[in-house]
């Protein structure tokens, strides 16, 4: 299974609220940032979200108010490096109070230290590694040696503490394909949950051309789909279509909104220089989300990102019956 089943049915419980109640568009993620602190500065990441001072962090109340606002059934704890936020569990705490479904993303660096624990396990809290390639390739990505094998020996504590565990590969130019099989098979060796694989987005702070161009993107996806069915990739079969080029998909900018230190930031995690709102009411209703889903903005030429089309891929998905039950069988697979 990709999720355990009372996630999969949390998201699929409120798309059915928010078509009841007539709403076009609607976020089903949050990607909340406590913090733009980090141990790390990994080569393809913004500048912004690792340079922050830890006294800049955002408050537990803070952070309960925009998940409130914002309604979201999921919480994608990010940042910077939401292990070092202090206050982390209190936070999970609170959103598991609340019926929210948590993924936290992690570097796995202060994973063991500051979870296992303290954070106890809960189908409720899914931990999200990062790892980007195999050791070479990882540890060029993240800058620093020796984090590769941290994450992997992370893996196997967190795992064996009883946590749902997860692997996050982003594509980059020095991705290999092969690596990215290779992860698939490290997922079955440290008996993981599944790994979530998407291409990078080209931020335009970051000073090395890691990224790669819509053809590359087609080009590796093509050879990932290939396998794709063999392992727990916790990708739909639609969105992978739609990375190796072979279908289009409407953008839903808005399926994942991202609250940062700086409040909400418009109109999505990946874009920069569009600024940030201070409330809910004006990031949601003054951005203009007919812009931005007709991708005409350069920004967007080379945007295939997960947190973007995920969520159209699976309502593409639902439109027909063979489309449902192609999603379902997919869902409950492996």
């Amino acid at each position: 299974m990709r999720y355990p089943i009372q996630f999969t049915m949390a998201q699929a419980r409120y798309r059915a609220k928010m078509v009841r109640s007539g709403a076009k568009r609607y976020p089903q993620v949050v990607m909340l940032e406590p913090l733009y602190t980090c141990n790390l500065a990994c080569v393809g990441c913004s500048i912004e979200r690792h340079t922050g001072k830890l006294k800049d962090r955002m408050s537990l109340e803070t952070c309960l108010k925009a998940v409130d606002d914002c309604g979201a059934p999921i919480v994608n704890i990010c940042g910077g490096e939401p292990t070092l936020y202090p206050e982390l569990p209190q936070l999970i705490e609170a959103l598991i109070a609340r019926g929210k479904y948590i993924i936290l993303c992690t570097n796995a660096i202060k994973l063991v230290e500051k979870v296992v624990g303290i954070i106890p396990p809960s189908p409720h809290l899914f931990l999200m590694i990062h790892l980007d390639g195999m050791r070479e390739t990882h540890d060029y990505v993240v800058n620093r040696k020796g984090v590769f094998d941290i994450a992997v020996e992370a893996i196997k504590k967190v795992k064996a503490a009883g946590y749902y565990t997860f692997l996050n590969t982003t594509v980059y130019k020095e991705t290999k394909v092969e690596e990215v099989r290779e992860l698939c098979e490290l997922v079955n060796e440290l008996k993981a949950n599944g790994i979530l694989i998407s291409p990078g987005y080209e931020y335009a702070s970051v000073e090395e051309d890691v990224f790669l161009t819509k053809d590359q993107i087609h080009d590796k996806f093509k050879q990932i789909r290939e396998f794709s069915s063999k392992y727990k990739i916790n990708a739909t079969p639609m969105f992978l279509e739609f990375a190796a080029g072979m279908r289009e998909l409407p953008c839903a900018p808005w399926s994942t909104v991202n609250y940062t230190p700086k409040g909400w930031k418009a109109p999505c995690y990946l874009v920069e220089g569009e600024g940030h709102y201070d409330n809910w009411d004006d990031f949601w209703n003054k951005t203009d989300w007919a812009y931005w889903e007709s991708r005409k903005d350069p920004r967007c030429a080379n945007c295939k990102m997960h947190s973007g089309f995920e969520h159209s891929a699976v309502e593409e998905s639902m439109k027909t019956m063979k489309g449902t039950l192609q999603l379902a069988a997919w869902t409950l697979s492996k």
